[in-house]
């Protein structure tokens, strides 16, 4: 026998108005937010390590605790409820509805559920006319359940998850705590969802629902349906692991919490899949949590590629500073069985190196950088040379080895390792990455430097032979210069030939300047400075016009030779050729004024008088560019030129005491110009010129300055050797 019968709030209602006549059904007003009291009460249980599963991922403002509202935590994702529960010290482990039920606890509200949770529908009981008028069939109290029961299941091997999730949600509304959903009832909805990966992930959260649903009422989740879920419910390239805005990480946490609360049997693929996601969306501290947890309490072993994405996901913006975290993953894969020494015979193990390389140059952390590569050379064979691929695994770490290879040969250089450096480009090139030709000067300079001419040698030809090979740029005929004066002053002649030989087959040219100022060398070493004379001739009339070097280098042979006077003419011809001495060639001059006699000390003064002019100059010229200092043109005093000025001072005072000269003219004017080039950094001069160093532009290469300078050296190296003998 079935009835209709009619509530007491409508019989309350119709007498109260004639009019109309309305009814009040169990939904509560609060905080303008429409609920219904929940029937149900959930414990709160401990996860298997009383650890959440993973930290939230946000922090929460004061702002957004105070704000709190029914509908609000109604819709707050996992790691969402999990940083509010944080924030209050409360435990932060347990499935979304027990997250849910806590927080509003802790900010005083009632265990209500709310309209539209989780954006799937009323979770409140009946409305409208189904809260007026309730079919009772008296015959059978559980017709509707069982009805319901069956309308499910119809539903669910139909594949309609839509409208089975829907009934199952009335169907939770209708049973009591005592009597809970038949779980082959959840076993259907369950399947349904799960149909054609989760439905493309758009059942991921009623399947999540679902999973509470077991731990909530005490039933087992199937290990095998329990790990599908949260594997399927994490997309490839959506933000936060979503596909097309469905499922994600918060999700497929969730799900993970159930099947722990579940004691549910975890897959370590599933695990894997969730460290990479969190990898992926920035949670590195999280991701890796999860990993070591992996293997240090459940002594599992994760594959090699979950090492490579994590790490990979680390590197993957410049811009995240997630690098950092790189290190740790190199740690825990070493701490899993793994050997540097031995992954990169894998491509997942070439990935993991490759994210340490680009991770230890944003880092500035050569020596790991080169300690990866020098790892995966270690796994190299006959046929597959390791350390190659890691360096060309992809653009990111190409960039990455490159940089730290010349960042450690320049520092090679500075420190004057030339067999570091050597090493470090010999490397560099096995590893098939292209070399600056600021790199190859740098090296080949360095070698020149240390006087091992034949290293220098060796390396100017290699890099010629990969010219020619299209493998590198064509060497600067300034590097030909570089290695020649080095077998220079080793007294390497028939390298010289063989250098010089290369020279002319690469810039296709018979002769040129370096030529010449090499003869011009070997005669000042021999004092023969009327020699040098004829060498310069020749130039002129071979149509080439000397530098400052060779006019330094002939000025060079006076001061062996002792000819001050002919050294003041070597400088009038060249400001007559428009060649301008420097302060190389102004220390040179002065050097070939010492021979002790009054003669040579008088034009000592006159060549400082004409060297303060020229610094006069030199300091207007440039006292309103933004240029800085030319080291082949600058004429600011060294330490070299004051130890000269006062050498000749000293034959001055000599030559005072000898009564060779009156003291008085010594003072008013002989000794100005010699004081002024001996004073100078006490001079106002001085600080004009720390100015105009100071705004040198910073270039490309940190050794281009220091590489010139060696350069320059090597080239001037028989006027300084003059100094030195001058000086001695």
């Amino acid at each position: 026998m079935t009835k209709y019968i009619l509530s007491a709030s409508v019989l309350l209602s119709l007498t109260l108005s004639a009019q109309s006549w309305s009814v009040q059904p169990r939904i509560l007003q609060q905080g303008g937010v429409l609920v219904r009291q929940n029937r149900r009460t959930l414990a709160v249980s401990a996860s298997v390590d009383n650890e959440p599963t993973a930290a939230p991922a946000t922090e929460i403002t004061q702002e957004e605790e105070e704000c709190l509202t029914q509908q609000l935590i109604s819709k707050l994702r996992f790691r969402e409820l999990q940083a509010h529960l944080a924030q209050r010290g409360l435990p932060t482990d347990g499935t979304t509805g027990q997250l849910r039920d806590r927080l509003r606890e802790a900010v005083g509200l009632d265990t209500v559920c709310i309209v539209d949770e989780d954006n799937m529908g009323d979770d409140c009981g009946p409305t409208g006319m189904e809260n007026i008028v309730t079919f009772v069939d008296e015959s059978d109290p559980d017709y509707e359940v069982k009805e319901l029961q069956r309308e499910i299941k119809e539903k669910s091997e139909m594949g309609h998850w839509k409208a089975a999730t829907r009934k199952l949600k009335k169907l939770t509304r209708r049973v009591q705590r005592e009597t809970p959903v038949p779980v082959d009832v959840l076993e259907a909805v369950l399947e349904a969802c799960m149909a054609s990966r989760l439905q493309g992930a758009r059942a991921a959260e009623p399947a999540r629902k679902v999973l509470e649903q077991y731990v909530e009422y005490g039933y087992p989740i199937p290990e095998a349906a329990g790990n599908y879920c949260v594997k399927n419910c994490l997309g490839e390239t959506g933000p936060q692991s979503t596909h097309q805005g469905f499922g994600g990480i918060d999700t497929a946490l969730a799900m993970l919490a159930a099947l722990e609360q579940s004691v549910t049997s975890i897959q370590m693929e599933t695990y894997d899949k969730v460290c990479v996601a969190l990898a992926k969306e920035g949670s590195m501290k999280e991701s890796l949590k999860l990993l070591r947890r992996m293997i240090v309490d459940m002594s599992e072993i994760p594959p090699l590629a979950t090492f490579a994405a994590i790490a990979e996901a680390a590197v993957a913006d410049p811009d995240s500073g997630l690098e950092k975290w790189v290190l740790e993953v190199l740690t825990l894969a070493k701490a899993a069985g793994f050997e540097l020494d031995n992954i990169a015979k894998t491509q997942d193990g070439r990935a993991i190196l490759a994210a340490g390389v680009v991770a230890a140059e944003r880092q500035k952390n050569l020596n790991l950088g080169l300690r990866l590569l020098t790892a995966a050379r270690s796994a190299s064979t006959d046929d597959q040379a390791c350390d190659k691929l890691v360096a060309n695994y992809n653009r990111a770490s190409q960039r990455a080895s490159v940089l730290i290879h010349k960042e450690a040969i320049n520092k090679a250089v500075t420190d004057g390792q030339w067999k570091l450096a050597v090493r470090l480009l010999e490397l560099k090139l096995e590893r098939g990455l292209r070399t600056s030709p600021w790199i190859w000067r740098n090296v080949v300079t360095c070698c020149a430097k240390e006087e091992k001419s034949r290293k220098a040698t060796a390396l100017l030809l290699d890099w010629v032979r990969m010219h020619e090979e299209g493998n590198a740029d064509k060497p600067p005929l300034n590097v030909f210069n570089t290695v020649v004066n080095a077998c220079e002053i080793c007294d390497e002649h028939e390298l010289t030939l063989l250098v010089l030989d290369s020279m002319k087959k690469t810039h296709d040219t018979e002769g040129n300047i370096i030529t010449f100022n090499i003869a011009l060398k070997r005669l000042a070493k021999q004092g023969s400075q009327q020699s040098c004379e004829g060498i310069i001739i020749g130039m002129l009339q071979a149509g080439i016009e000397p530098t400052v070097v060779s006019y330094t280098t002939a000025i060079a042979a006076c001061v062996n030779a002792k000819e001050s006077k002919v050294a003041y003419e070597w400088l009038k011809r060249m400001r007559s050729r428009l060649v301008n001495p420097n302060s190389l060639t102004y220390n040179t001059a002065l050097a070939a004024c010492l021979d002790g006699t009054l003669e040579s000390s008088l034009l000592a003064s006159k060549i400082a008088g004409e060297w303060v002019e020229d610094i006069d100059k030199q300091l207007a010229a440039l006292a309103d560019r933004e240029e800085t200092f030319d080291q082949y043109t600058t004429v600011i005093p060294d330490s070299a030129s004051k130890y000269l000025s006062r050498r000749v001072l000293g034959q001055l005072d000599e030559a005072v005491s000898k009564g060779e000269i009156d003291e008085r003219v010594v003072e008013e004017s002989v000794r100005k110009p010699l004081m002024a080039i001996s004073d100078f950094d006490q001079s106002e001069r001085a600080g004009q010129s720390q100015k105009i160093m100071e705004r040198a532009a910073k270039v490309e290469e940190d050794q281009v300055l220091t590489t010139s300078q060696n350069e320059m050296e090597l080239e001037y190296e028989t006027a300084s050797k003059a100094h030195r003998t001058a000086e001695v």
